[in-house]
């Protein structure tokens, strides 16, 4: 009786396996909204992006909910906002220069599997699809741990120090001298600046089982080190109007396009294109600055980390052949709604309530549910003084309605500005007219009710501080 039910389940699975569309999630890292060929920049070298673009819908009004790696992961791996996942921070306490005192390797475990708890608790893309006989790989910027973690079947990110010769990212130096994993990926972030080869042979292995596949490419491209190959420092000089502090960072554009070209060209020659849901997103905006830090380009005060568009917002790509209509979309989006729309086209549920919506309504004809959608955000310092309580570190929160944007500054000190500084008291911006959010209407009174109005949209999506 029981080989029978573990049969009639093998096949049940095989089906469902058998009907379900691929996945793969590219994903840059520090990359501006404003950088690629396809949302109008002629400066960028972007083929292949912009060749999947034209294939895809593009959602040009799309935004991440936080403007720093890590928190912004966390909300495509579960759909989540920060607050609502726990992984708000890039170092949990006592924060990175903590980390760094740390005396042994041991130490540094304990206290890091602390934070990866809060990704164990959760429900999370990869473990959901797991129940509906999906594999799938984590490769590049991942900072839970293990891969395991997160529910990956398989993956490149151990939480171990990586080789010596690895001099981009990845390990950091205790105290008593020891080599341990930085966090933010380890073994993993040589995808796409060293090799492609662990994400073809996992495709390869999964279409001899005939089991349907989800690949998490999340290369540390473009991000720094600009240390690309000189032919792409070559090829940025070459495009016009680049400035000289431009160029390290154009150059690691190119580099990281060639790598979605190769990926894209796999995927045809194996002709695998028609079966999978292509999705492209940046996991938060950065731009170069004059300033130098070291040998490198510094970002710009409004871009990473900060509650700005160039920080915040991202194109959002979809292709899937037969169910996506291709185009640009002007609707307000954001990664929240990745989880949902994956969720609904490999008919896997999940018990959790997400607040994102299923993109899939853009499919003939488009809905109305987008008419006069809300987009809400969070930012946080990088070091989170507590895990649990967001509410502690919350240093601005954000939304936009239609053409409108209010940032509100929050402060756990009265007596000190915001974190980061990056606005003292509540901000609002036309995007339409300012969208590089130069001038703060807030406080001109034409504009004193549509900031009330805004307000209670904000708190009543979340408010840390009833």
């Amino acid at each position: 009786m029981k080989t029978m039910l573990k049969l009639l389940l093998f096949v049940a699975v095989s089906e469902i396996a058998a009907s379900s569309p691929n996945i793969l999630y590219i994903l840059g890292d520090d990359q501006a909204w404003t950088d690629f060929g396809f949302m109008g920049n002629e400066r960028v070298h972007t083929p292949h992006l912009d060749a999947l673009a034209k294939k895809s819908a593009v959602f040009v009004n799309g935004y991440v909910p936080t403007s720093v790696c890590r928190p912004s992961l966390a909300s495509l791996l579960t759909g989540l906002y920060p607050h609502q996942h726990g992984i708000h921070f890039n170092h949990g306490p006592p924060g990175n220069a903590g980390y760094n005192r740390m005396k042994s390797r041991q130490e540094y475990k304990e206290v890091r599997e602390k934070e990866f708890v809060l990704i164990q608790k959760v429900e999370t893309l990869p473990r959901l699809l797991a129940k509906r006989g999906y594999r799938s790989l984590q490769t590049g910027k991942f900072w839970e741990g293990h891969w395991r973690n997160a529910g990956f079947t398989e993956g490149m990110t151990m939480f171990k120090p990586p080789p010596e010769n690895q001099h981009f990212g990845g390990v950091r130096r205790l105290a008593n001298g020891e080599r341990v994993a930085h966090g933010n990926g380890d073994f993993g972030l040589q995808i796409g600046r060293v090799t492609m080869e662990p994400i073809y042979s996992f495709i390869e292995d999964c279409e001899k089982e005939e089991t349907p596949w989800f690949v998490w490419y999340a290369p540390y491209l473009p991000h720094l080190p600009h240390d690309a190959p000189e032919k792409y420092f070559k090829l940025a000089e070459s495009r016009p109007n680049v400035a000289p502090h431009e160029v390290p960072y154009f150059a690691s554009i190119a580099q990281f396009d060639d790598t979605v070209g190769e990926m894209m060209r796999f995927l045809e020659k194996k002709k695998l294109v028609e079966n999978t849901i292509i999705v492209f997103a940046s996991d938060n905006g950065w731009s170069p600055s004059r300033q130098r830090r070291g040998n490198e380009f510094a970002q710009t005060k409004n871009s990473k980390r900060s509650p700005f568009d160039l920080g915040l917002r991202t194109p959002i790509l979809l292709h899937w052949e037969g169910h996506m209509q291709p185009g640009q979309y002007t609707e307000l989006v954001s990664t929240i709604d990745l989880m949902p729309t994956i969720l609904t086209a490999t008919k896997t549920e999940s018990t959790t309530k997400l607040p994102g919506i299923n993109l899939l309504h853009f499919a003939n004809p488009p809905s109305t549910l987008f008419d006069n959608r809300t987009l809400f955000g969070e930012i946080y310092p990088g070091d989170a003084t507590s895990l649990g309580h967001p509410e502690r570190n919350i240093a601005y929160r954000w939304v936009r309605h239609r053409d409108w944007k209010l940032i509100v500054p929050h402060s756990q000190n009265p007596k000190k500005a915001p974190w980061g500084g990056y606005l003292k008291s509540v901000a609002l911006y036309d995007l339409k007219n300012d969208p590089m959010e130069t001038t703060n209407l807030a406080d001109l009174e034409p504009h004193e009710e549509r900031v009330k109005t805004l307000r209670i949209l904000l708190d009543e999506w979340w408010n840390p501080v009833k």
